[in-house]
C-alpha cells in the first residue's frame, strides 16, 4: 500500500474545507478574542502585566469560544456530505471506511490547533498595536512565549475529549440538531456551573481548568481529556465504520 492512496481521503477532506466556510470560521473566532483584547486595552488607563492580556484571551478561547467553535466546525464538516447525501457513495468506495472518517476527524483537530495558535498570535498582535496607539498602556513584564504556548497547547489537548464526543454526534446524525444541541447544552451548562468542583469531569470545562491555580485541578483536566480524548476518537470511528448514518 503507497502513502500516496493512504492518505488520499485526508488530501480530499482538505481542498473540500479549503471550498467551505471552514476557513472564514477559523480566521473570525481568533479574530473576535483579538478585537475585543484591543477596544480594552485601549479603555485602559495604567499598564497591565502581559499575563493579564494573554491568560484573559486564553480563558476567553476555552470557556466560550473554543467549544462554540468546535460545534460549528464538526457540524459544517459533517454536512459536507450529509446535505448532499454522500455517504452512500463514499462508503460504497473500495477502501476502508475508517479513513473516511479519520481523513475528517484530522482535519477538524488540526483546525483547531491553527486556531489556537491564531489566538495566541493575534492576541500579541492585538496588545502590541493597541500599546503603540496609545504608550501610556504599554504592558509591563516580559512576553513569556514558551510559556503561553504551553497553556495553549494543553487547553487544546484538554479539548479533545470533547471534540471526540461533537465530532460522534455530527457524523453519526445527518440532521446538524443533534450536534449543535450538544454544543450549546455543553457550553450552557460549563457557562452556568463554572465553580462547580465537579467541572474538571465534564468536557467542555476541561480546557479553561488548565488556568487552574490549583495543580491538581489542570491535571486532572489534562488528562482525563487528553486520555479519555484518544480512546473516544478511536472508539467513534470503529463504531461510525459499523453503522449507517442515520
Amino acid at each position: 500500500m503507497t502513502a500516496v492512496p493512504f492518505f488520499a481521503p485526508l488530501i480530499v477532506e482538505a481542498r473540500k474545507l479549503n471550498r467551505s466556510l471552514a476557513a472564514l470560521l477559523a480566521v473570525a473566532a481568533p479574530s473576535l478574542i483579538a478585537i475585543f483584547t484591543f477596544f480594552n486595552l485601549l479603555r485602559g488607563k495604567a499598564p497591565q502585566p502581559w499575563d493579564m492580556w494573554i491568560v484573559s484571551g486564553s480563558g476567553i478561547w476555552a470557556f466560550f469560544m473554543l467549544p462554540m467553535s468546535v460545534t460549528a466546525l464538526t457540524a459544517l464538516v459533517a454536512h459536507m456530505e450529509h446535505g448532499p447525501k454522500a455517504w452512500d457513495h463514499l462508503r460504497a468506495l473500495p477502501l476502508p471506511r475508517w479513513r473516511l472518517y479519520a481523513a475528517k476527524t484530522i482535519c477538524v483537530l488540526a483546525l483547531v490547533a491553527l486556531m489556537s495558535a491564531a489566538v495566541l498570535v493575534m492576541t500579541w498582535g492585538a496588545v502590541t498595536l493597541g500599546a503603540a496607539i496609545k504608550p501610556a498602556v504599554t504592558p509591563v513584564g516580559d512576553f513569556d512565549l514558551a510559556r503561553y504556548a504551553a497553556i495553549f497547547g494543553k487547553m487544546y489537548l484538554a479539548a479533545l475529549l470533547m471534540i471526540a464526543i461533537q465530532m460522534w454526534v455530527a457524523l453519526r446524525y445527518a440532521s446538524f440538531v443533534p450536534a449543535l444541541a450538544v454544543g450549546i447544552g455543553g457550553t450552557f451548562f460549563s457557562v452556568v456551573a463554572t465553580s462547580a468542583k465537579q467541572g474538571i469531569y465534564f468536557p467542555w470545562q476541561m480546557p479553561v481548568n488548565m488556568l487552574a491555580t490549583e495543580a491538581w485541578r489542570a491535571n486532572t483536566a489534562l488528562g482525563l481529556g487528553f486520555g479519555l480524548g484518544v480512546v473516544a476518537l478511536l472508539a467513534g470511528l470503529a463504531h461510525l465504520s459499523r453503522r449507517e448514518v442515520l
